[in-house]
């Protein structure tokens, strides 16, 4: 029995119910989206294999270059201000909101050079994106197990001041679309003083606009990218930590407002539902 007509027709009615549909049409998209990773990590793998022959921070370019390419297939466009920051050369520790798997595109358009990033150990089991992220140089964390998290972020510090790394964290620990900053966790301020390394804070704008899983939607549309002034850790301490992980929230919080044009009132967000009105 012939597969083809079938699988045509399987397509045909998805592209008709995508038509029909906005959950069709967010669905597909997100389908698409995950197809692209597996498929760009697979590729991006044999070029990084191929080119530097194993797990090196400079594979990050490689990766880099395949992930931009995605913002075209989803009409995305990101402005960016303030990337010199970033560009500067010294180790430093860069945090950001975490939003939507999306984030991904958004953290590879303004990557500098000899930056890796921290993330969840499941994710190394996720096949060719597992296999590209540890080729990538990113470290990955049990966050089961706090003594083993603790011991790799200590390592991490020694290796950010020995090999000039950069390294990114998503203070929030989790995705969050809300339209707020969550609390930080403490472990990118901790690792800051450790180092005695600068805080660089970066601004994604609301992707409430053009994103919501709430609501289905999935068009284009534009993200403000704001890359903050370095913080300083140079002769901080523990102690200084829940003043230094305030400090960056507070910043983080207004331009994060700002930038997503959604109205405060006392420092807080005008109603529940002002991200989705936006």
């Amino acid at each position: 029995m012939e597969l083809w007509p079938w699988l045509i027709a399987a397509l045909l009615l998805l592209l008709l119910l995508a038509q029909l549909s906005r959950s069709a049409r967010f669905y597909a998209k997100i389908g698409l989206y995950c197809a692209f990773c597996f498929t760009a990590s697979a590729m991006a793998a044999v070029v990084c294999l191929l080119r530097h022959g194993g797990r090196t921070v400079e594979n990050m370019r490689i990766i880099s270059w395949f992930v931009r390419s995605f913002k075209y297939a989803y009409g995305l466009r990101f402005e960016v201000k303030g990337r010199e920051t970033l560009d500067e050369d010294r180790p430093c520790v860069i945090i950001s909101n975490h939003q939507s798997i999306l984030d991904m595109m958004g953290l590879m358009e303004v990557l500098p050079d000899r930056c890796v990033q921290i993330a969840k150990r499941e994710l190394l089991f996720l096949g060719p994106v597992g296999l590209i992220m540890y080729l990538g140089g990113v470290l990955f964390i049990n966050r089961q197990q706090s003594q083993t998290a603790m011991s790799v972020m200590t390592d991490v510090g020694e290796r950010m001041v020995r090999e000039k790394l950069k390294v990114w964290i998503y203070p929030e620990g989790t995705r969050n679309d809300n339209g707020d900053l969550l609390p930080f966790k403490k472990g990118a301020f901790y690792l800051a003083i450790q180092a005695q390394v600068p805080i660089i804070p970066v601004i994604y704008s609301s992707f409430s606009s053009f994103y919501s899983c709430k609501t289905k939607l999935f068009t284009s549309g534009t993200i403000q990218v704001e890359v903050l002034d370095a913080i300083p850790t140079r002769g901080l301490t523990v102690a200084d930590v829940p003043k230094l992980l305030d400090t960056c929230h507070q910043a983080m919080r207004t331009h994060f407002f700002h930038i997503s044009k959604i109205p405060q009132e006392n420092g807080a967000p005008l109603g529940p539902d002002t991200q989705e009105a936006q």
